[in-house]
């Protein structure tokens, strides 16, 4: 921890000033974050927010419109000042904007089931954003604009909050419905908009369907607003500066995206249906939970070859709730059989 960290911590806590120390306790977490210390910060957040049904800080009003002497009016504006800089809000406040959308960290799904070489390229992102400190000190920076792309289902969004899990980094994701506009231009503001609030406080801006806002420009069937957009997307793709954060974009139709778009990515990662052992071990990790009798999963494993990640879970699922339903409480050979039956009639 920073000795200027410190020695404001140590002030305002000699002060007995609540809302102050409130600002620094925020401040000790996000550092510590920032470093890479997930556990710890979680750790020290929950001490926090415990502390919070003690303290009862002064209204903001009162702080700031506290009358003073003419001799110390500017030590104290100063003060007030520092104060009020140094107050970290909640990821709710933070990213206030109705363009995206925060997701609460204990909504990530962040367990996977991914191919040793999909795995190894998942950890190293993740490697480099804990060791990006040490990265910086050589001239190194780390990957931070990443793209995810693949079949529809095989896991790219929970890609990302893998990552936002692992990184300790909130989650922030793009609302198509409200940024898009029918007004020439304000689309392309709308997306500036995004991605500078996106900068400006550490996080994981996440872009699904990443295609919608980079479309080949050689299309003659798109219209010139749909260029403009992919021209300014590009753009802030090259200027993107994140404030220790990552960028994680996806899309399911690569033949679609601006030849301009992939060297924008410090990353590309293919997530690809799983093989016949991951379905498998899809299937043994979803039924967890519930009692399974005599399986011929090498016989389940084969009807299902070419299923997505989402499809095998789907399986796993219903079949568990058909064994509940029937009030068996046992998950038979039938019931998967069944459930694969309905997945294949409903993608017919």
């Amino acid at each position: 921890m920073k000795g200027e960290v410190l020695k404001r911590l140590f002030r305002a806590v000699a002060s007995e000033d609540s809302q102050a120390i409130q600002s620094m306790l925020s401040i000790v977490v996000e550092e510590e974050r920032r470093l890479g210390h997930t556990n710890l910060a979680e750790q020290l957040e929950n001490i926090a927010r415990k502390s919070t049904r003690t303290l009862k800080p002064e209204p903001l009003s009162t702080v700031t419109y506290k009358k003073v002497s003419s001799a110390t009016s500017d030590d104290a504006i100063s003060k007030i000042s520092d104060a009020r800089s140094l107050t970290l809000l909640s990821s709710r406040h933070r990213f206030n904007h109705p363009f995206i959308v925060t997701i609460p960290r204990d909504s990530l799904r962040h367990q996977m089931i991914l191919s040793d070489a999909v795995e190894t390229r998942f950890r190293r992102i993740e490697r480099e954003y804990a060791a990006r400190d040490r990265l910086a000190h050589h001239g190194l920076r780390y990957r931070q604009k990443i793209l995810l792309y693949g079949s529809p289902g095989c896991g790219k969004t929970m890609g990302a909050e893998r990552i936002a899990w692992n990184t300790g980094l909130t989650l922030i994701k793009v609302r198509f419905d409200a940024m898009v506009s029918s007004y020439l231009g304000e689309t392309a503001t709308n997306l500036r908009e995004v991605f500078e609030t996106a900068a400006a406080t550490p996080c994981l801006l996440f872009i699904d369907e990443c295609d919608a806002l980079a479309k080949s420009r050689e299309d003659t069937q798109e219209v010139g607003e749909i260029k403009r957009v992919v021209n300014t997307f590009l753009q802030l793709l090259d200027e993107y500066e994140v404030s220790n954060g990552l960028l994680v974009a996806a899309t399911n139709l690569t033949k679609f995206l601006d030849e301009a778009v992939w060297r924008r990515f410090d990353d590309a990662i293919e997530v690809p249906k799983p093989t016949e052992r991951e379905i498998e071990v899809i299937l043994k990790q979803t039924l967890s939970s519930v009692e399974v009798g005599s399986i011929d999963w090498i016989s389940i494993v084969q009807k299902m070859l070419n299923f997505s990640a989402a499809q095998v879970v789907r399986v796993a699922q219903d079949a568990a709730k058909r064994a509940i339903l029937d009030r068996e409480e046992l998950v038979i050979q039938e019931h998967l059989e069944e459930s694969i039956q309905d997945v294949l009639a409903s993608h017919a």
